[in-house]
């Protein structure tokens, strides 16, 4: 009886401590993501509060979803600024918005002035944002926009 109670708790010992291996080893590779390149890398944040870092897509008008960047393409994402070229749909809301159609336009999409994010202050955020329209634009809009970023 002696040597089956040795046995047991020494299987049960093996069995944890290969538990405890296995987890460890399926913890996978180091996560990238924005909440990981925080001390190094701003975010840019978005109408539900996430961070971003290089998105493809953006919403500009977060009430209505009536300006978004589209199709990004960052050729800079530094601690001082970030660029990159995409386009702007924009709905012209004509006879008004939800009868209205998008128009698309190129654009180039800047962003600066990170400084910590009142959520989160050990994570900087891009604060400010301009679009500068490479053509065509919308109606009443001028050649170059600036946004203040929330956060």
């Amino acid at each position: 009886m002696r040597g089956s109670l040795v046995g047991t708790a020494v299987t049960l010992a093996a069995g944890a401590m290969l538990t405890a291996a296995m987890t460890t080893a399926s913890a996978g590779p180091p996560d990238t993501s924005a909440a990981q390149v925080r001390s190094t890398q701003p975010v840019l944040v978005d109408c539900s509060f996430q961070r971003n870092v290089r998105p493809a897509d953006f919403i500009l008008a977060c009430g209505d979803g009536n300006s978004r960047l589209l199709g990004l393409h960052w050729t800079e994402w530094s601690p001082r600024g970030a660029v990159a070229e995409g386009l702007n749909a924009v709905n012209d809301c004509k006879p008004y918005c939800a009868a209205g159609k998008f128009h698309s336009y190129r654009v180039t999409v800047r962003l600066d002035r990170p400084a910590p994010w009142k959520k989160d202050p050990g994570v900087d955020r891009f604060t400010r944002m301009r679009l500068t329209y490479e053509n065509a634009r919308p109606e009443g809009f001028d050649q170059v926009v600036t946004y203040p970023l929330w956060g």
